[in-house]
């Protein structure tokens, strides 16, 4: 058969290039919406989130149009857009641009009755707003959890809705007055000292040292020697703060920039600073749109204050997507691509953002640095318990009477963490099981609720700490449908780039369905998805299904 060139005159007689045409409507709508802002490559996502926002979907004339006004291939706008699970691409139809209200499906969440909440809510808002399931959303302590638009919701109506799904923009004036606050209880006061010479690079290198600080999103990496490996890389340096934590059961650095947005933004200027980064990028998960909003307002006052000394400030925007919180699929997201792991070697501190030498840290581990370098590294280390050093921020959710964030010594146990910090079970609840360190992190039984939550602990049983996200399960909840919950999870957010995780949790979850559970088959397929996945997502997927099959085997035959 002739090709659509020669039936129409002879190849290279075709009028326009195949494909979906970019027509001059949908071209000067694209660049009313984008203004005077670049159309960089590594802004992709951005103003992805911009047309997604201003429409409520994102509809193919205006893929085309951005990937022209961007001079991409309308194909590769189409692959990020389509990677990630808050950009909802459709024709402009009746109903496409409804506002969507999430209700997260979580693990926590399923324990409070999110599948009650979400018929609830379908009920109530047909007609006005797109309902729809979200893997955990980081509100563990208000569960049943919903994001309405631009903000996480307790009650939810009409009205409420209207409100929720107005973009807010904190007024100069107003952030200006929270930076004069901050600054009046000496927010900024521990840059100006590292800046004017009063502290030395040295010393707070030592410092962290002396207390023993170690990455807290997960990987427990000793904070001092990266900074050290960063600083011995050629110029110029960039920093990324990773602010996606999406782990199940885990929202304490949602906590730390809602409540205190300076403190965030000085940490992250003294690590800029002490490793010669030239600018700093903050990668702030989707689903914390107050904590973005914090964020933005007082970066806008350091800037207008001149705090910034010079270093550029980026705040970008993820797009449900959990896997971002891996470090080099963060950087492929904040270079404006699918966000997808990297092979390593080379790692970040070598080659990282951009292919420069890259400095990552997420926010609870920069959180830290002030008081550190205030008090001094011992008194930091000191405040463990059992050999532990330091303290941690602990996200406490499930069957206790006092979910939240918890300040606690690193080294605490679940039971006392529970008890002390918990407000103890929740009327009518037993302690039987936890994860101690959120859904990757492995099952526990309340047996087992005595062993400290630090890094090395856990490992002999098959689990560890991890973020510090402990959920608490009791005698009331089936554990298997715990386990159910996890691995769907985890087959949800595969990015898809390699098989063993791709195929391996789709399988998992197969496996599981059913009453009996194949142990060997089991085992076998998660060594398998441990040794050969690219990063931790497939590495760990399985560990809530080893855990039960190690600590309550008689709930999976």
């Amino acid at each position: 058969m002739p090709d659509d060139a020669t039936q129409s005159g002879g190849r290279g007689s075709r009028p326009t290039p195949k494909g979906r045409q970019v027509d001059a409507a949908s071209l000067a709508e694209v660049r009313r919406l984008l203004g005077d802002r670049e159309r960089r490559r590594d802004l992709l996502i951005e103003h992805l989130h911009l047309l997604n926002d201003a429409h409520g979907f994102l509809s193919r004339r205006h893929i085309a149009a951005l990937a022209a006004e961007m001079r991409l291939s309308q194909a590769e706008v189409h692959a990020v857009a389509s990677f990630y699970a808050h950009f909802r691409i459709a024709d402009d139809a009746a109903g496409a641009a409804l506002p969507v209200v999430r209700v997260c499906d979580g693990i926590a969440c399923m324990l409070a009755g999110a599948a009650a909440r979400k018929a609830t809510l379908e009920r109530q808002l047909a007609g006005i707003a797109r309902v729809e399931p979200a893997p955990c959303i980081g509100a563990c302590d208000r569960a049943p959890a919903v994001v309405a638009g631009f903000r996480t919701v307790d009650g939810l109506d009409a009205a409420t809705l209207r409100a929720a799904t107005a973009v807010r923009e904190v007024a100069p004036a107003e952030a200006d007055a929270a930076l004069a606050a901050a600054r009046s209880e000496g927010a900024y006061g521990l840059l100006a000292a590292c800046r004017d010479g009063t502290i030395a690079r040295d010393d707070v290198f030592a410092a962290l040292d002396a207390a023993g600080l170690r990455g807290l999103g997960g990987a427990g990496f000793p904070t001092g020697h990266k900074w050290r490996l960063v600083a011995a890389q050629p110029a110029p340096r960039l920093m990324a703060v990773n602010a996606d934590e999406g782990e199940p059961g885990t929202f304490k650095d949602r906590w730390f920039m809602e409540s205190a947005p300076h403190r965030v933004l000085e940490a992250a200027l003294v690590a800029a600073w002490a490793v010669g980064c030239e600018a700093i990028y903050l990668y702030v998960r989707d689903e914390y749109p107050e904590a973005r909003e914090a964020l933005s307002a007082a970066m806008g006052a350091m800037s207008r204050a001149g705090l910034d000394g010079g270093v550029r400030v980026e705040l970008r925007r993820g797009a449900g997507a959990y896997v971002c919180g891996e470090e080099s699929a963060m950087l492929e997201s904040i270079e404006g691509r699918r966000g997808q792991p990297r092979h390593k070697p080379p790692f970040p501190a070598e080659r990282g953002l951009f292919d420069r030498p890259t400095l990552i840290n997420n926010v609870e581990t920069l959180w830290w640095i002030p008081e550190i370098l205030a008090r001094g590294g011992a008194w930091f280390a000191a405040q463990g318990r059992r050999g532990a050093k330091g303290l941690r921020a602990f996200s406490l959710s499930g069957r206790v009477r006092s979910p939240g964030v918890k300040v606690a010594p690193a080294g605490i146990t679940a039971r006392e963490l529970v008890d002390e910090f918990g407000g103890g079970m929740a009327t009518g609840h037993e302690f039987r099981a936890y994860l101690p360190g959120g859904a990757s992190g492995g099952i526990l039984p309340a047996s087992m609720a005595d062993e400290p939550l630090d890094f090395g602990t856990l490992e002999k049983h098959g689990c560890f700490v991890g973020s510090g996200a402990v959920v608490v399960f009791s005698q009331q909840d089936d554990l298997r449908e715990v386990a159910r919950n996890l691995v769907a999870f985890f087959a949800h957010e595969s990015c898809g780039k390699c098989t063993p995780c791709r195929v391996g949790t789709q399988k998992a979850g197969a496996l599981i369905s059913g009453r009996d559970w194949d142990a060997p088959l089991l085992r076998e397929l998660a060594g398998a998805m441990a040794d050969a996945s690219i990063c931790g997502l497939g590495q760990a997927a399985m560990n809530p299904v080893l855990g039960l099959l190690r600590h309550f085997p008689e709930e999976t035959r």
